[in-house]
């Protein structure tokens, strides 16, 4: 598994407080296909307004950056695209926090999580679907070519619902960018 800090420095507390997340980036395409290293953790959190103020208390000032608590809420009531950071002062970890809930996949991602058990505790991980249709929406936004190796790396490893994945690639038009992730598969 990637770096288990990640785990026991973001993902413990949202587990202990019971706070909905799912982990999906680098971090579940690495768990899902080829490890790579980096320096952040993508998060899916279901944060209700009512746990803001746990999420703030779960990640301490002393310890950490996190906007305050009125931004936050500016984010998780965003239709698309709510996000934040949360930042470790010790490591320089990051954890890129993502509250839009909608995605028209989230749903689906949401009833196939995938449990996983490890050292630190028990952790939520998007299926691997979900992790190569965001990837792909990252790709083609920004053409950053790591997103296509990783998923790759997942295409050779994992079985995928074709059906499902067909379906979304059609519907988000993504086709031609998977594409060029599986010409990628084809040259190793």
């Amino acid at each position: 598994m990637q770096d288990p800090d990640f785990i026991s420095i973001f993902v413990a507390p949202l587990e202990k407080a019971g706070i909905r997340y799912m982990i999906t980036g680098s971090v579940a395409s690495s768990i899902y296909g080829e490890p790579r290293n980096t320096l952040d953790i993508d998060l899916v959190v279901l944060l209700e307004a009512n746990q803001i103020t746990e999420l703030v208390n779960l990640f301490p000032e002393e310890d950490f950056y996190l906007p305050p608590s009125d931004v936050i809420e500016i984010e998780r009531r965003r239709e698309a695209h709510g996000h934040f950071n949360i930042i470790h002062h010790h490591t320089g970890f990051k954890a890129d926090i993502y509250l839009s809930r909608n995605h028209p996949c989230l749903p689906w991602a949401l009833e196939k999580c995938r449990r996983i058990e490890t050292d630190s505790c028990p952790i939520s991980i998007a299926p691997p679907e979900y992790v190569i249709l965001h990837k792909l929406e990252f790709y083609r936004e920004s053409g950053h070519q790591r997103h296509l190796r990783d998923i790759a790396g997942i295409l050779e490893q994992q079985p995928l619902d074709q059906t499902f994945i067909q379906q979304q690639l059609t519907d988000l038009n993504l086709i031609s960018q998977y594409k060029a992730a599986e010409a990628l598969v084809e040259k190793f």
